[in-house]
């Protein structure tokens, strides 16, 4: 996993398999700079790191990806805008499916599939807690 922080939540909204994050995408955070000089854009890859450790967080697993699946980047995420992170849990194949999408523009999107093995053992300490 890369170095870095999360974007500013403005509000979630949580179903029993998914949860969609309202994000402020402020000019000023640091993966802007030099991406590039005429026209900043958020990277592809910090979109990725959001989506991984987000849901990672929220559905209980350990941050370990076996593969990323469809991944699909749309337009350009620019500064000062707001999108919605919205991220669907497929527990019987451990695989978080994500989308960036403001109304109907849609920015990125993909699939994340995660080590089985990896929730298991957050299961087992959750239940051993209990």
């Amino acid at each position: 996993m890369i170095k870095s922080s999360l974007p500013a939540i403005i509000s979630t909204q949580t179903d029993t398999d998914s949860i969609c994050w309202r994000l402020n995408i402020v000019a000023e955070l640091e993966y802007f700079n030099g991406h590039f000089p005429e026209q900043p854009v958020l990277p592809g890859v910090t979109q990725l790191d959001w989506a991984i450790k987000l849901g990672c967080l929220h559905f209980g697993y350990d941050c370990s990806v076996a593969v990323l699946e469809v991944l699909k980047f749309q337009q350009l995420m620019l500064p000062d805008t707001q999108v919605d992170l919205t991220i669907t849990h497929n527990a019987a194949k451990a695989k978080l499916i994500f989308a960036y999408s403001d109304g109907e523009k849609r920015f990125a999107s993909g699939r994340i599939a995660l080590n089985k093995t990896e929730q298991t053992t957050l299961q087992a300490a959750e239940e051993v807690n209990d």
